[in-house]
């Protein structure tokens, strides 16, 4: 058995029913948007077999649905540097496509990621990164560099990565997904063989979580992030107050809280989740990123053993 996602865009004045049978399902709504008459909803179903239903459902709403591959993931954009030359418009295009597919993603630029004997990364950039569920490097033009140099950013990632650059070769050091054709362009891509790179880029990353969800499902944890966020959102009034797109970013194995770590961490721990504590089916931590806090779930296995 194993997930699906979807965005559904359509007429407002009857989406109850479309929820109703979400839930019905055993799914959860992400994000609800009423905008005048319109609704946009992003959700997820458990079971791949009710699929049909679901597109029947829209059917009878006359309204479009669309799949979110990557929906419940937070993926990281990287480039060497923040300079102008290494940070053009492609990172936002690329980055704009996760988002379609239904990632959260962030863009980081390395403090000393430039040129080729002194590109590095620091262990704090490296512990940013492996927060994410996945990430997209987003290379230069030049083939030496690539083969001789850029491996030292990422040969140490221990998440997936999909790392992209100029030159059409089949593979580079240290990566299991490279895609070409890429490089470093001062404008935003237009046309339709640079669309394709865009889906290219997004079917890589989308098996790169296809893989980790697969490798999961032998030994997952006992609830599903979006449950953990339900709950955290009911529980928690604070969160009403974070004035973020997304106080709470769901991800593969846990979820990220907008929240000050010092101040909140007691009482996200605290949540009661069926007949457990968050505490006990989960390490909550203080994330890399600001002061927010990282519910990390644990598996089965692991709160057996606990």
């Amino acid at each position: 058995m194993s997930t699906e996602s979807f965005v559904f865009e359509g007429g407002a004045h009857k989406h109850k029913l479309l929820v109703e049978l979400i839930e019905d399902l055993g799914g959860w709504v992400v994000q609800k948007k009423i905008l005048a008459q319109e609704a946009t909803i992003t959700f997820t179903i458990p079971n791949t077999a009710d699929v049909p239903l679901l597109r029947e459902r829209v059917l009878e709403l006359r309204g479009a649905l669309r799949e979110q591959p990557l929906l419940g993931t937070e993926i990281g954009v990287i480039a060497p540097t923040i300079a102008r030359h290494h940070l053009p418009h492609l990172l936002c295009d690329i980055a704009e496509y996760m988002r379609r597919l239904g990632a959260k993603t962030n863009m980081i630029g390395l403090a000393r990621g430039v040129g080729q004997r002194i590109a590095q990364i620091t262990t704090q950039e490296k512990k940013i990164i492996e927060e994410h569920d996945a990430a997209i490097f987003v290379l230069g033009n030049f083939e030496y560099c690539l083969k001789e140099y850029k491996w030292k950013l990422y040969k140490d990632i221990t998440i997936p990565f999909v790392v992209t650059g100029g030159p059409p070769l089949e593979s580079v050091p240290h990566a299991e997904y490279y895609i070409g054709n890429v490089g470093r362009l001062p404008y935003r891509f237009r046309r339709l063989e640079e669309i394709d790179k865009l889906q290219e880029i997004g079917n890589a990353v989308s098996q790169c979580i296809k893989k980790v969800r697969s490798f999961m499902a032998h030994d997952p944890p006992m609830i599903p992030s979006f449950a953990v966020k339900e709950e955290i959102e009911r529980q928690v009034n604070e969160i009403k107050e974070v004035f973020s797109p997304s106080p709470i970013v769901p991800k593969i194995r846990g979820v990220r809280v907008k929240l000050p770590y010092s101040q909140f961490r007691e009482k996200i721990a605290n949540v009661r989740i069926g007949d457990y504590l968050l505490k006990e089916i989960a390490d909550i931590k203080k994330s890399n990123f600001r002061d927010y806090i990282l519910v990390q779930l644990l598996s089965q296995s692991q709160i057996h053993t606990k």
